[in-house]
């Protein structure tokens, strides 16, 4: 996961501080479509809309959840929910309008469900991925649990009780410790000035007894019954009332990864990665039917309304259709992937998510016609694993009722595979469907769409002699690209104007790789701060959060933006307030009064006063003598030290200089220190005598070096040496004509 550097340590004041993490996360695709496999998938309980049409959630790897506007034939995007920082694990509905989440960045977030995204708080209650959630119909109880062998019960009424009377329009930040809650505002349009009202005394009920980590949760209409699974290969059930353990009812021999109850609470259905699916009667402690239906793990179960058919899903792709009474099973379809979760809409369609980015509809057992059924390849589900093993290997398995969903909501291939190129800047990748793309972080662009070519032979073609200093780390966790910058290390790149290709740049311009990333990706930002500093002050407002760019005279926020990303499809931002857990945003939603309690104060430096931090400038020290053989002069006796940046052609003009001039570059300078007069060579304004101007090229280990090298391309692929660099020059002989 995107873990966020921590803001400090209170337990050992001593210790330096580390800065806070800044990341920003690109793709190619918009909002309408989810960029990574789907992880979870549910469908409103009622019509929702005036038109009769119903709402589709759906959460997913790349961070997000959306709401979908569905009907027969058409799924529409209507809202993106942003805030996680790392996958979403699963989602619940409860209540007339809220959403609640749970991710692998160890939060809950509860939304307005029919909002445009608004998140309305968040929980920090667990100290691990949150994997699980169940909700009771009938109450506000909310069961969550995850890899920290935790379960918390949530009253969302009490939990989400509003902290202030005048709330800001933004995000509500939550912790629970124990029974103490801290908040505090992370993202706001104006400061509010109200006084808040005392902090609440509310925390979770915990569910304690687990010993390892939980996969899935189940829990009543009437929220008086909870159920648990994970990896102690047990079912566990809880009062959630209080939190009291009731039972433990062993039988599976793996993880159990799914669970569903009845709505009375007496029955229950847990699915396994032991492909055994089992019915427990919880009022007599015992499992009463076994369903060896599938050949791999059950991953995800949906029961009918009146809970006498169970629909499965997992591992094997397959998704089957059993009546809990006669045992007799049908397979209705099996997907392209994985099946993570499933969604039943009025017993009339399936929703299936997989750990591909699309979601797709099938017909579910009321939509299959009695004749159908009929002509169905069905079976009666045995006991044990073996015997469905055993009708695969035979070519006595059933083929699927359907071949193809009813509709199709098209998501954007992942990235699962990337190499980052040698000049730091380019980033080549492999999405789900094999097409490799070339991108430029700097932009957080496509650059070129190769299609389906082989990654291997297109990352060789593309291999470039260069050495630039690594100045981020990556990953595409999410299924897109996440850029990770810390500092000082981010500002550790510079090139010259000219490669950048920036207009009207002179061949001595260097710039900063990271300082030009990051203002590119806050150019919006920054034009919002002017703007609201510019109101406030011919309101005569005094700014107490926000710094003025008038009294900082050395700011150059004005220059020209080398790097431009997109306002189409703009980038995210990830990143961790000072008072407050890591949080996410569009850049284009940033709204230019986030001050240093929600951006690192080193980034506002950066981008609105010019401002990095001090370092020390990376040299290169060379040796610079006449190649063996050649009567040319020695031009010095000592060490050179230039930038490492410092191309060949450079060096090749100072030699130049030295031969043929009258006057030497280093009058003043003797001995073996020279510091940067390379680099600091100018060419005389002296005209050249009647002799032509020698051609002179540079060498290193015997090999001719390129004028466009680099020093630390040089020392990287040509010297491979730790020792000082050794350069020697040589005379190239003119034919005459």
């Amino acid at each position: 996961m995107h873990r966020v550097a921590s803001t400090g340590n209170a337990a050992n004041p001593s210790r330096p501080r580390k800065e806070r993490r800044l990341t920003y996360v690109f793709t190619d695709a918009d909002d309408s479509t989810h960029s990574s496999g789907v992880n979870c998938v549910k469908v409103s309980s009622s019509s929702d809309l005036s038109d009769g049409k119903r709402s589709l959630f759906s959460g997913s790897r790349d961070g997000t959840l959306k709401r979908w506007e569905v009907d027969e034939e058409v799924a529409t995007c209507c809202a993106t929910f942003e805030s996680h920082v790392d996958w979403v694990n699963d989602l619940v509905l409860t209540g007339e309008d809220t959403l609640v989440s749970c991710s692998s960045d160890t939060t809950l977030k509860t939304w307005n469900a029919f909002s445009n995204g608004a998140c309305t708080r968040t929980f920090r209650q667990h100290s691990d991925y949150v994997t699980s959630l169940a909700a009771a119909r009938h109450t506000d109880t909310v069961a969550s649990g995850g890899l920290g062998c935790e379960v918390f019960i949530w009253d969302l009424e009490a939990a989400t009780a509003p902290v202030s009377k005048a709330r800001s329009d933004g995000l509500e930040e939550t912790r629970y410790d124990g029974m103490h809650k801290t908040s505090g505002n992370l993202l706001h349009s104006e400061r509010s000035t109200a006084a808040i009202t005392p902090a609440q005394t509310y925390a979770p009920i915990p569910a304690k007894g687990h010993k390892q980590s939980v996969y899935a949760l189940a829990i009543n209409d009437a929220g008086t019954v909870l159920v648990s699974g994970g990896t102690e290969k047990a079912v566990r059930v809880w009062d959630p009332r209080s939190g009291a353990k009731q039972m433990k009812l062993k039988g599976h021999t793996d993880n159990v990864r799914s669970l569903l109850l009845d709505p009375s609470g007496r029955l229950c259905l847990s699915g396994s990665s032991d492909s055994i699916i089992r019915l427990w009667d919880l009022g007599q402690q015992r499992c009463v039917h076994s369903y060896a239906v599938h050949t791999d793990s059950v991953w995800t179960m949906a029961s009918t309304s009146s809970f006498s058919h169970v629909y499965s899903g997992g591992k094997d792709l397959s998704v089957y259709l059993t009546d809990l009474s006669s045992r007799e099973s049908i397979l209705l379809f099996t997907e392209q992937h994985p099946i993570l979760q499933m969604a039943l809409q009025d017993d009339d369609w399936l929703w299936v998510a997989s750990t591909d980015s699309s979601i797709r509809k099938w017909p579910a057992r009321e939509r299959i016609s009695a004749k159908a059924l009929q002509k169905a390849n069905s079976f009666v589900a045995g006991s044990l694993p073996f015997s469905r093993a055993r009708a695969w290997i035979d070519g006595s398995a059933p083929a699927p009722l359907y071949t193809e969903p009813s509709s199709i909501i098209p998501g954007t291939p992942g990235i699962v595979k990337h190499a980052l190129l040698n000049d730091k800047r380019h980033v080549l990748t492999k999405d789900t469907e094999d097409n490799v793309k070339l991108w430029e972080i700097t932009r957080g662009a496509v650059v070129e769409n190769y299609g389906k070519v082989s990654f291997d032979d297109k990352e060789k073609e593309l291999f470039e002699m260069v050495s630039v200093p690594t100045w981020f780390t990556m990953d595409t966790r999410l299924g897109s690209i996440s850029i990770h910058l810390d500092t000082p290390q981010c500002f550790s790149a510079e090139m010259y104007a000219v490669d950048l290709h920036v207009p009207g740049a002179s061949e001595e311009t260097k710039l900063n790789l990271g300082q030009e990333t990051l203002r590119g990706l806050f150019a919006h930002w920054l034009s919002r701060r002017k703007q609201k500093t510019s109101t406030h002050l011919a309101n005569g407002d005094a700014l107490s959060s926000l710094r003025t760019l008038s009294d900082n005279a050395h700011d150059n926020t004005d220059s020209q933006v080398v790097f431009d990303f997109s306002t189409s499809i703009p980038p995210s931002i990830i990143t961790e307030g000072s008072q407050g857990g890591p949080w996410r945003k569009k850049v284009s939603d940033l709204e230019g009064v986030e001050d240093e309690k929600e951006l690192p104060r080193w980034c506002i430096d950066c981008v609105a006063h010019a401002q990095i931090p001090p370092r020390e400038q990376s040299k290169c020290s060379f040796f610079l003598h006449p190649y063996e053989g050649t009567a040319l002069q020695v031009l010095t006796q000592g060490k050179l030290s230039a930038p490492k940046i410092l191309r060949i052609q450079k060096v090749i003009n100072y030699v130049l200089e030295k031969l043929v001039l009258d006057r030497p570059l280093d009058d003043h300078a003797s001995g073996p220190q020279m510091p940067g007069n390379v680099y600091d060579y100018r060419p005389s304004s002296r005209p050249w005598q009647s002799n032509p101007k020698p051609a002179i090229e540079i060498l290193c280990n015997q090999q001719v070096l390129s004028p466009d090298m680099s020093l630390a391309t040089v020392r990287t692929y040509i010297w491979k040496k730790p020792e000082d660099l050794c350069l020697y020059y040589r005379n190239i002989q003119t034919q005459s004509r």
